[in-house]
């Protein structure tokens, strides 16, 4: 009786050869403790991937994002280039502008490769992003993004589900990163922000457009109290597969514009109110930019085998 083929597996070795590997760091941005701020996965490449390929990783990293770096020339290396290619995924789709994966891909240059360079240039969706380090923190250059003013009653469905019955003081629009900003009246406390449970499900449902990619919730600071933050804020964005983002970078882009406009300042440090929590210290420039800056931890790093 002859002895059934079955299914021929390729040898472990040759398997291996073949691979594809890729360093992966998990970044936590906006703190210097473990597990707070805003974890990010960071992958160095040496070549370019498929699109596709990008999304399945972030998706098997299943974080905020996944932040890609990528040589701009097969010469350069990750420990003295100073200009990189980055683009970052959700576990749902590319973003236009991410803070936290900018930070933590600068932490992983400076930290991890030893980049030498006094400032590091990110090529990406926003244009050209740099970061430098000053102590123990990483600022990163972004542009300033100034939100329009917005109609409640056009989205009053949306507010809803996201504040329930909290006053609202006012709504603004931001363009060029999708996002919705609802300030509470200064009658609201942190606490009062901190409770909020906004059903992701709801929020889909009240904003099926595509209009809103991300949606903030903010509120003046205490000036009496000690860290005497000037704002806080909460973010949540299901439309782009998450729930609610610990720490945001790019949303500060627009908050910064908003409550300097408010408070008349241009130096301001801000805490968002998730659970994890972070903090950022803002300074507006002139040239229509503003400095976020941040600290970065480091909890993993390994290999990604494809």
């Amino acid at each position: 009786m002859e002895a059934s083929q079955g299914i021929v597996l390729a040898p472990l070795e040759q398997k291996n050869k073949e691979a594809m590997e890729i360093p992966v760091f998990t970044v936590d941005a906006f703190t210097n403790q473990v597990f707070k701020g805003n974890p990010a996965a960071v992958c160095l490449l040496q070549n370019e991937l498929q699109d596709q390929v990008y999304q399945k990783i972030a998706a098997e990293m299943n974080l905020s994002e996944t932040a890609f770096i990528s040589r701009l020339n097969v010469t350069d290396d990750f420990a003295t280039a100073a200009r990189f290619r980055l683009r970052w995924f959700t576990p749902k789709n590319e973003v236009v502008l991410c803070g936290h994966g900018t930070i933590a891909s600068a932490a992983v240059l400076f930290y991890h490769k030893k980049n030498h360079n006094a400032v590091l240039t990110f090529e990406t969706l926003s244009g050209e992003l740099h970061v430098k380090m000053d102590g123990d923190a990483l600022v990163m250059d972004f542009p300033l993004n100034k939100p329009t003013m917005q109609d409640p009653n056009e989205v009053k469905d949306l507010i809803k589900a996201a504040v329930g019955e909290l006053p609202v003081q006012e709504v603004r629009y931001c363009r060029a990163i999708s996002e919705l900003l609802i300030c509470l009246s200064d009658s609201c406390d942190r606490a009062a922000l901190m409770s909020l449970q906004p059903d992701p499900a709801s929020l889909l449902h009240a904003e099926p457009t595509g209009k809103v990619k991300s949606l903030m919730v903010t509120l003046k600071g205490d000036p009496v109290a000690q860290p005497a933050y000037d704002f806080f804020s909460r973010n949540f964005a299901p439309w782009q597969g998450i729930p609610e983002d610990p720490v945001t970078g790019s949303s500060h882009t627009v908050l910064a514009s908003y409550w300097s406009e408010k408070l008349g300042k241009q130096r301001m440090l801000a805490y968002q109110c998730s659970s994890r929590g972070g903090e950022l210290h803002l300074h507006i420039k002139d040239n229509n930019r503003v400095d976020i800056a941040g600290r970065a931890v480091t909890v993993l790093k390994g290999v990604l085998t494809l």
